[in-house]
């Protein structure tokens, strides 16, 4: 057996870490690692801390019934989970899905230097375009993941 590469262990890590959503349809979830290839957060696609996932919506229904509205996204809570905000400086975040526009203003803004990201089915979304187009202008450093590892089992 090979050994996997550093991209392969922190995206296996993400994807570790999506299987903690509730979400019924997207299973979102993030990695942080630092130069030194050490963990510095993760998270997953999630309701707000102290708010009941049972009530709120998981659905894409309509005015408040909206998970949209209330889901906090994977990168989001990955950035809010560390427990040093400048931690984040430099650092690679890996993610299975690509950071929407919200997300991306975290990323630029806590000095992530590089996002690695497994799927980009939003890529024509107005959100994911916007999220490209900042995250380019600041400098951040996007790459499409394409290992071999493309799923983590759980028996």
């Amino acid at each position: 057996m090979r050994q996997i590469t550093w991209n392969e262990y922190f995206m296996a890590l993400a994807m570790l870490s999506s299987y903690r959503s509730k979400d019924p349809n997207t299973k979102v979830g993030a990695c942080i690692a630092d130069d030194d290839h050490k963990v510095v957060s993760i998270g997953y696609n999630g309701m707000p801390r102290s708010i009941d996932d049972n009530d709120l919506s998981r659905d894409k229904g309509k005015d408040l019934n909206n998970k949209y509205l209330y889901v906090c996204h994977a990168e989001f809570n990955a950035i809010l989970n560390t427990r040093n905000g400048s931690a984040l400086k430099g650092c690679t975040l890996y993610v299975t899905l690509f950071p929407c526009n919200e997300c991306a203003k975290a990323i630029i803004q806590t000095g992530i230097k590089k996002v690695v990201y497994m799927d980009d089915k939003y890529a024509n979304d107005i959100t994911t375009r916007a999220s490209k187009k900042m995250l380019t202008l600041s400098g951040v450093e996007l790459e499409q993941y394409k290992e071999e590892i493309k799923e983590v089992l759980l028996k």
